[in-house]
């Protein structure tokens, strides 16, 4: 079993900073991508940003682009989500997940990861 943990959310003003992180631990596993997705109240769960593991090559949401980056630390089994420039509509419970299978370098959905986090809450006042 592979387990993820996310902090790093709080409650901060519109135009601010917050920087997630995503530990990752348990059994020796396959990584092929980190991704992050969240849900705000009474919404759908969407797509945020993921991290392919090998080429490191990350996609943005059009919503968070050219806010949110995105990073690693190997070491440390651990992906960051650093998020700039927050607004009122990036209020959510974000989760972080991982892929331990390819996928076609499609890591967009839901469906393309195997292990799930609990989340963790960001709120974002005006």
């Amino acid at each position: 079993q592979v387990q993820l943990v996310e902090s790093g959310g709080g409650l901060v003003q519109a135009g601010g900073s917050l920087r997630l992180s995503c530990a990752a631990s348990g059994r020796s596993f396959s990584n092929y991508a980190m991704g992050w997705f969240r849900q705000a109240p009474e919404k759908e769960q969407q797509f945020v940003a993921f991290m392919e593991w090998s080429t490191r090559r990350a996609e943005f949401a059009y919503s968070v682009k050219g806010r949110f980056t995105i990073s690693r630390d190997d070491a440390k089994n651990t992906v960051f989500l650093q998020m700039n420039a927050l607004k009122p509509e990036d209020t959510a419970v974000y989760y972080c997940a991982v892929a331990t299978s390819w996928r076609g370098s499609n890591y967009y959905t839901r469906g393309a990861y195997d292990y799930w986090g609990r989340g963790t809450q960001v709120i974002v006042s005006s």
